[in-house]
């Protein structure tokens, strides 16, 4: 659960500056006029400090309820354009064809593999399974994983 212990505002208040600002990207001095819209006075530099302060304890808690990820993967990479510049998408599915994770990256080698299971890993649990094309780099790249794992 979150403290909001000593703060000036409701807590609905602070979450909703916190959740604006995450989810829509504005400035902190723009989201001071929302906010000023909306009948709360408060200073862009509080709500630099809530966004700083809060955001981590609110991912935290959301990962805490975050539905558990099928113990079987797919895996696959492609190459796509993202603002002019063609990069390539790793991406993981399980078997409700619900994302895992993804990662974009400007290689396709063992090095990116790599660093995608790990982040995948990370995130989501290790797999008991995980189909993947036949790609050396994604193989070398689950090695590498499996290799720090029986360490």
């Amino acid at each position: 659960m979150i403290s909001f212990k000593g703060v000036h505002f409701p807590k609905e208040v602070i979450l909703y500056a916190v959740f604006f600002y995450v989810r829509y990207g504005v400035s902190y001095r723009d989201l001071e006029e929302i906010m000023e819209e909306r009948g709360v006075q408060v200073d862009h530099a509080t709500l630099n400090r809530w966004v700083i302060n809060y955001s981590p304890l609110i991912s935290a808690e959301a990962k805490k309820s975050k539905r558990t990820v099928a113990t079987s993967w797919r895996m696959d990479e492609t190459y796509i354009k993202v603002k002019g510049k063609w990069v390539y998408l790793y991406r993981a599915v399980d078997k409700f064809d619900d994302t895992i994770d993804f990662m974009l990256s400007e290689q396709r080698d063992e090095m990116a593999a790599t660093a995608f299971f790990k982040q995948a890993i990370n995130n989501n649990g290790f797999p008991h399974k995980i189909v993947m094309d036949k790609s050396g780099a994604n193989y070398a790249g689950i090695e590498n994983i499996n290799m720090c794992a029986t360490s």
